[in-house]
C-alpha cells in the first residue's frame, strides 16, 4: 500500500471524492460540481463538454441529461466515458475513467421533481443538439409545453441520468515546484478490488 494521508486518505475513492467536493463547495464561486465530460462518437472522433455532476455513490458518479443529445448518443454507443473535476481555488482535480449506465428510475424522477419549474419545463421543450433557427422558437415551445404540463411536469421519457461505474480514478493536488502529488486507483472490471499506486508528477 502506498504511503497516503491527509487529503488523501480513506479506504475508498468515493469518500475522498465527496470530501473534495465538499472542501470544493466551500471555496469555488461557481459549479463546484462541474465536470469536463469526454465522449467518443462512432467514427472515435472526441468530444467534450461541460456538465454537472448532482451524486457521488458508494461505487458511481451520476449526471443527468437529454438522451437525444449528442452526448448522450456517444454515451449509449461507446457504453464508457471519462471526466474530469478541476478546482482552481483548491489546486486538485479528480480524473475518471469509466463504464456507462442509464439512470431512468425513480431515482431520476425524484432528481427531476427536485429541479426548479422553469429547468423542468426547459428539459421538455429542449431538442437538445438539434438545430434552432432562432431563440423565439425555443421561447415559443417552452410557452406550448408550460400550456400542456402545467406547474408539475413529469420527468419527460427522453430525459434521465448516466451513471459512470469506474475502473480508474487519479487524485492530483498542486505541489511546490510542480513536484505534483498524484494517486491513482485502478481495478478490473466494476466489481475488481483497487490498486493504488502513486504516480510521477
Amino acid at each position: 500500500m502506498t504511503d497516503r494521508s491527509g487529503i488523501f486518505a480513506g479506504d475508498s475513492p468515493f469518500e475522498i471524492a465527496r470530501r473534495w467536493l465538499a472542501e470544493a463547495e466551500a471555496s469555488e464561486v461557481n459549479d463546484p460540481n462541474a465536470i469536463a465530460l469526454s465522449t467518443v462518437d462512432a467514427e472515435g472522433m472526441p468530444n467534450a463538454r461541460m456538465v454537472l455532476l448532482k451524486d457521488i455513490e458508494d461505487d458511481a458518479f451520476v449526471f443527468y441529461t437529454n438522451y437525444g443529445s449528442q452526448k448522450a448518443q456517444e454515451l449509449d454507443h461507446a457504453g464508457k466515458a471519462a471526466f474530469v473535476m478541476h478546482w482552481k481555488s483548491l489546486r486538485r482535480q479528480v480524473r475518471v475513467r469509466g463504464l456507462i449506465e442509464r439512470e431512468e428510475g425513480p431515482q431520476a424522477d425524484e432528481y427531476f421533481a427536485s429541479r426548479s419549474l422553469k429547468s423542468r419545463l426547459g428539459a421538455w421543450a429542449s431538442r437538445q443538439s438539434q438545430p434552432l433557427d432562432g431563440r423565439a422558437t425555443l421561447m415559443a415551445e417552452v410557452a406550448k409545453i408550460t400550456a400542456r404540463e402545467g406547474i408539475s411536469p413529469a420527468r419527460p421519457p427522453f430525459w434521465g441520468g448516466y451513471r459512470i461505474r469506474p475502473v480508474e480514478i487519479e487524485f492530483w493536488a498542486d505541489g511546490a515546484f510542480r513536484l505534483h502529488d498524484r494517486f491513482r486507483w485502478t481495478r478490473s472490471g466494476e466489481q475488481g478490488v483497487w490498486a493504488i499506486n502513486r504516480l510521477y508528477p
